[in-house]
């Protein structure tokens, strides 16, 4: 996850809320197959936006504060945070395709 940043429940605020910009945090836990069906195309596009987008992870088995805060009920969950406010989410294991439109459907806004 190189370019994916663990959040924690402390770390959150800071990394993901007082972020300006496009911030997507994957909502996971290690017992999750869907989770790790996930995980590789949020690394990859993690690789390849760069840049213009944060991307964060949150191991919710040790962060339930922020599950709780959030209203995260399934894993995985992708929340779409645009300058510290959630404006979009995935939930389940979805093809690239349609995390990456939501990508562009937030960034296009930006790029105006």
């Amino acid at each position: 996850m190189s370019d994916v940043l663990a959040v924690t429940d402390a770390t959150f605020a800071a990394e993901v809320e007082q972020h300006d910009g496009l911030v997507v945090v994957d909502f996971w836990a290690t017992w999750c197959g869907p989770c790790r069906m996930i995980k590789p195309i949020v690394e990859q596009l993690a690789t390849e936006y760069v840049g213009s987008v944060k991307f964060a992870a949150l191991d919710a088995d040790t962060n339930q504060d922020t599950m709780i805060r959030f209203g995260v009920r399934g894993l995985p969950t992708l929340l779409f945070f645009l300058d510290g406010r959630v404006v979009d989410q995935v939930v389940g294991a979805v093809p690239r395709s349609r995390i990456e439109e939501r990508l562009r459907a937030h960034l296009t806004p930006a790029a105006s």
